[in-house]
Parts: C-alpha cells; structure tokens; sequence
C-alpha cells in the first residue's frame, strides 16, 4: 500500500508541474519553441553513443520479456533512426506554429467583431509501448503546439526513452521554458498508467499509442478524454482496373516495408476478374517474399496460400501475414471493409476514376488512399514532421495527430461599448 501511495503522490507531483507548465506554454513566444527543438535535435545527435548504449539495455530486457520480432525492431535505435529522431525534431521546429491562428473571424451587424484562433489543450498524457522514437515525436509536437506532456513509454523502452526525455530538457533549458513541460513517469509500475488515466484535475487529454490490448485498457478505464485508434486492419482493394505494376508494388510495399506499424496491410483484397491475372502475379509476389498468405476458397487454387479461417478477417497480425480473399466488385470491397475494418487506412488500387470516387465517399476510415501503399499513413509523410498518433474516433481530431491537431480553439470578440438590446 505504500508504494502504491508513493506511486500515486508522484503522479499528482507530475501533473501538478505540468499544469503550471502548460499555463507558461500557452503564450510562449514561437522562437522560444523553435529553439528549445533545435537545441533538442543537436543534443540527440551528440548523445547517439549513449542512445545507442541505453537501446541495448531496452532490446535485452526486450528479448527477456519475449517481445516478438515486429516489436524488437519498433524497439530498436541504431544511426539512422537517431538521425531521423532529430531530422524529425527539426522539422517540427520548421513547422508554423498553430497557437493564436484564426482559424475564422467575421464581423456581426451588432458590431462584434469575432475570431476563432487555436489554443493549445493544456496538459497531455501519452502512454506508448516500445517505440522509444515516439518520446521525441511526442515531447516536440505538444512542445510546438503550447502543451505539456506527461510520457509513459513502455517498460522496455525505459532507458532510451529517459535519454531522449533528456535531450528535450536540454531544449527547454536553453531557451528558458520550463523544464516540466516534458516529464517522463520513472517507473515502470503499471499503477502509473491507472493513475495518469484518472488525473482529471491535472490532464486535458491521453494518447495511448501501442496494440490492441493497451489502447483495450486506455479506452475501457480512462476518465480522461482519449485520442486513440484501437487497431490498424488496414485493406488494400486490387480493382479490375488496376495497373498489374501499381497493384504488385503497392502490395508489396504495403504489407512487407515494416510488418510491426499500424499502417501495414492486414487484408488483400481482390475483384473477381483479375484473380487469374493480377491477383495471381500479387499473390505469388507476396509468397516469394516470405509473406504467410491466408485466403478464401478461391485464393487456396494458388500453390503456398494456407486457408483462411473466420477470425483472420478483421486481425491485426503485426507480421508476415495477410488475409485475402476475391470479393465480386467495388461494393463487396466496401462492404468487407465496413464489417472487418476498423477505421485507420484503406488503400484502392485503381485506374477507374469513377470507381476510386465511389470507394472514397463511401468508406470513412480516417485515411483513404488511391494507388498508393498504406505505409505512408504516418505523420511525417503527411508534411506534420512527426505525429503523436492516429486517431480514428470522429470527435476533434482523426488520422495522424500533429501539432495542429494538439489544439482546440476559443473565440475572441471586440466590440466598442457594444451592448445587446
């Protein structure tokens, strides 16, 4: 009972800060912002040795914990990854910043002169498993957009993410903002987790950014409004217009690049006409590269697929697997897709265009795609820099969560000893 007591005040400790913080950030100069960013990005690529270092430690506590191979890499930091951590810094720091935007202002015959701008939401939690990348990601964009956070990585993630919370202090220190706008929990406790989803007082909103079973308990357990998507069932539709080139390189693309991101394609799909022609070429491509293909009756015709069984539809597999199965048009794609999916990204390979426009205004995933692969459902590849998320809800914010999406917005009226009859 006591460390659950010491855990509890510890929590309270840190919203307490961050809420004071956050009142600071809100009307935080724009230059102050960029160079707390860049000072961060500097600092993360003269401490890469010890980022280095401190990954090693989270990859062999990893292994112990038997993460599989998809959540080793997410897991893993070598080089590249840490220069991309700052190349994302910078362009976070590049971007315009959304705080005091108008986003809409009018004037009224009574003489008001109104304006809708963006303000930051105040205080943000953040839980996240193994991708210790999402430390900077997150820390920088609640950072641009006049928030504070509250970071809870995953255990495994522990001492690469402790570093990185590090760097970004480091920013904040040089430009004179306060340290406790980016704050890591130091423990691994998962009562920590309880007690940041029930921190009403202290935080505005939590972004829970893992697999189904911790978005499962963020949603079933938070008091706290929640920006989250619970699983990427992401589908690729191989159309009978499609370019057999497009169709074998999207899919691959789609499925193989990285097996371990939300936005990987989980299911296949393919209109009843170019099963023999395209689908074949696809099917065999995606076999050759190692890929498990589980399909309907149809598909089994085609040497290496294994039968699809009723849960494989609607599963997100984080691996070299993919279910897929031959529909009989456009709308038996969509009709799949409404039952199985569950709303992150979907991609039409095809060159009709009156088929491509019924798919997108009938479909409402947050992030529909035209011939292009379902890896680019990703923040950064948006223009955002990074990205704190995908949300698929449809209150305030869906797809990739940047900075933009990091704010609300308040209304602003000047009048000139106006009075209401």
């Amino acid at each position: 009972m006591n460390e659950l007591n010491d855990i509890l005040s510890t929590m309270a400790a840190l919203g307490r800060k961050a809420r004071d913080a956050a009142a600071e950030l809100a009307h935080t100069p724009s230059e102050a912002k960029r160079r707390a960013l860049k000072v961060a990005a500097e600092t993360v690529e003269a401490r890469a040795g010890e980022i280095v270092a401190a990954n090693a430690m989270d990859m062999e506590f990893g292994r112990e914990k038997g993460l599989s191979a998809a959540m080793l890499d997410r897991l893993m930091l070598d080089e590249g990854r840490i220069a991309g951590i700052a190349a994302g810094l910078r362009a976070v720091a590049a971007q315009d910043d959304p705080v005091g935007q108008v986003i809409a202002e009018w004037d009224m015959e009574s003489g008001l002169h109104i304006e809708r701008v963006r303000t930051p939401l105040g205080v943000i939690g953040v839980i996240y498993e193994s991708r210790p990348n999402v430390t900077a990601d997150a820390g920088a964009l609640c950072l641009k957009s006049g928030n504070a956070v509250i970071l809870r990585g995953g255990s495994e993630s522990f001492h690469s993410s402790g570093i990185l919370v590090d760097c970004l202090k480091a920013g904040l220190r040089a430009a004179g903002l306060p340290e406790a706008a980016v704050q890591l929990v130091p423990t691994r406790d998962r009562a920590a987790v309880r007690a940041l989803l029930t921190m009403t007082d202290h935080v505005d909103v939590i972004v829970p950014r893992g697999g189904k079973g911790l978005v499962g308990l963020v949603q079933a357990e938070a008091r706290v409004p929640v920006f989250a998507h619970l699983e990427g069932i992401c589908h690729v539709y191989v159309d009978a217009a499609a370019n057999p080139e497009v169709a074998l390189k999207v899919v691959l693309n789609a499925k193989t690049r990285r097996t371990g991101i939300c936005g990987a394609a989980e299911c296949l799909l393919i209109h009843r006409d170019v099963v023999d022609t395209i689908g074949q070429g696809v099917v065999r491509a995606l076999l050759d590269a190692g890929v498990e293909v589980r399909g309907d009756e149809i598909l089994q015709k085609i040497e290496g697929v294994v039968p699809a069984s009723v849960e494989d539809w609607g599963r997100e597999f984080l691996d070299m697997i993919i279910a897929a199965r031959v529909v009989d048009d456009i709308d038996g794609a969509i009709d799949h897709i409404r039952t199985y999916g569950s709303s992150h990204t979907e991609s039409i390979l095809t060159e009709d265009d009156a088929v491509a426009a019924r798919f997108f205004q009938r479909l409402d995933s947050a992030i529909l795609m035209r011939n292009a692969s379902t890896q680019f459902a990703d923040g950064g590849e948006f223009g955002m820099g990074a990205e704190i998320g995908i949300a698929t809800g449809k209150l305030h914010a869906r797809g990739p969560v940047g900075a933009e999406q990091l704010t609300s917005f308040k209304y602003l009226v000047t009048g000139q000893g106006t009075v209401r009859p």
